[in-house]
């Protein structure tokens, strides 16, 4: 990656994604990190790890941009999720208020997107993760847990064409298949919500196959996709018995404990190009 910034914002929501992105930035050199943080959303132990933090609640734009501005900071990222839900229950202040008023369409894509020339009029630049990231994200090739069985190759094959086409539309980023039968496609619910809907379809067998992919075009500035301990968790409770993952697009988090899960609870995690 190019040199660094010196000084370093992270909006930070929830999981354990920016104490990551923490620990990967400061390895690449940066020297002061500056932390927006969000109630009810970001680990209160970030606090610990960064060197100044400050509290926010979803949709205090003006906050947002002047923690930033106030402090030096000329380039932040964004790390870890936003609940959807918080996105559109919030009490705007009035900077963004007159954001949303302007925006035709109202998703998170269009929302981060206005954020970013928010943050751009105070002179921060919002930039993409992905270069510190980048070690966390399998390429082809990456395996945990058992070999795929020809069955789930082929409903991989076909989840992938089918994921592809839900993120163009910006529909959602996984769909859960069995028997070359699509069971569940994410929606506003979430990718853990999908997952138990698509195992409970799948039947007291189990065996289903999830597919998680990134929208071609993607901005990976607002939102990359992830997976953990936790969705592992869920695939194992719910039947989901593998977890396909777009090759370099996506982040694995908590990898230590993830093997440990596969292995003990049979759940393979791979990538697919």
């Amino acid at each position: 990656m190019v040199d660094p910034p010196e000084t370093l914002g992270i909006i930070a929501g929830s999981r354990s994604l920016p104490f990551r992105l923490v620990s990967q930035a400061r390895a690449a050199g940066v020297k002061r990190i500056i932390a927006a943080a969000f109630e009810k959303e970001t680990d209160p132990a970030l606090a610990g790890v960064v060197d100044e933090i400050e509290w926010l609640r979803v949709g205090q734009l003006g906050k947002l941009c002047k923690t930033f501005s106030s402090r030096g900071a000329r380039h932040c990222v964004m790390a870890g999720q936003i609940a959807p839900k918080n996105l559109f229950d919030l009490r705007p202040d009035l900077r963004a208020m007159a954001l949303l008023m302007r925006l035709k369409e109202k998703n998170a894509h269009t929302i981060f997107g206005a954020i970013a020339d928010e943050l751009g009029k105070d002179g921060v630049e919002l930039i993409s993760a992905v270069p510190f990231l980048e070690p966390l994200m399998p390429k082809h090739g990456f395996l945990l847990g058992p070999e795929l069985t020809a069955a789930q190759v082929e409903d991989a094959r076909h989840g992938f064409r089918i994921a592809k086409e839900i993120a163009r539309l910006e529909i959602g980023q996984i769909v859960v298949v069995k028997d070359g039968t699509v069971l569940a496609v994410e929606g506003f619910e979430g990718t853990d919500r999908c997952l138990e809907r698509g195992g409970q379809l799948a039947g007291r067998a189990g065996g289903a196959t999830a597919v998680k992919v990134a929208r071609a075009g993607h901005d990976m500035r607002f939102d990359i996709p992830c997976v953990g301990e936790r969705t592992v968790r869920v695939c194992a409770d719910a039947g989901v018995t593998a977890l396909v993952l777009e090759a370099g697009r996506t982040l694995i988090l908590e990898e230590d404990e993830v093997a440990a899960l596969c292995r003990s609870r049979g759940v393979t995690i791979t990538t697919v190009e």
